[in-house]
């Protein structure tokens, strides 16, 4: 049987946690995650995982945060005062909004705090700054 490798097309069932145990995505009960292995559609840490298995194998691994979503960056919290948000916004902490970057590039931010002023946004991803534990099973290589 061929491992898998880079330009292959794979489908993957996989678990993620967190350090204490915490399941914060999975793909069983659903279609497969598929993807082209080593083009960056996954992070890094995936891919590098998946690259040498064969269809069945199952691994379990930890992806460190500099090979997931990066480490938590304090400078991506940004307040945003009540005169610069849209009118009528509530907002909530948790929730999460799309804005609109000066460069036109759309991100995804998080509410961390609502006060008198305005709103206190963060746009580090909500995984960022946490190490990754994974069980991969190979599906298919196309």
């Amino acid at each position: 049987m061929v491992p898998a490798k880079a330009g292959d097309r794979v489908a993957v069932h996989y678990t993620g946690s967190l350090d204490d145990g915490t399941v914060f995505d999975s793909s069983r009960g659903q279609d497969p995650l598929t993807f082209t292995l080593g083009t960056g559609e996954v992070i890094a840490g995936f891919d590098a995982i998946v690259d040498g298995m064969q269809i069945g194998e199952v691994r379990q691994t930890v992806i460190a945060a500099e090979h997931a979503y990066g480490p938590y960056q304090e400078d991506l919290i940004f307040a945003v005062s009540n005169e610069q948000l849209p009118p009528g916004l509530e907002a909530e902490i948790g929730e999460q909004y799309q804005m609109r970057q000066p460069d036109g590039q759309v991100i995804i931010v998080t509410v961390r705090d609502v006060n008198p002023a305005g709103v206190v946004f963060d746009a580090n991803h909500p995984l960022a700054g946490q190490n990754l534990s994974f069980e991969i099973e190979l599906m298919s290589i196309a």
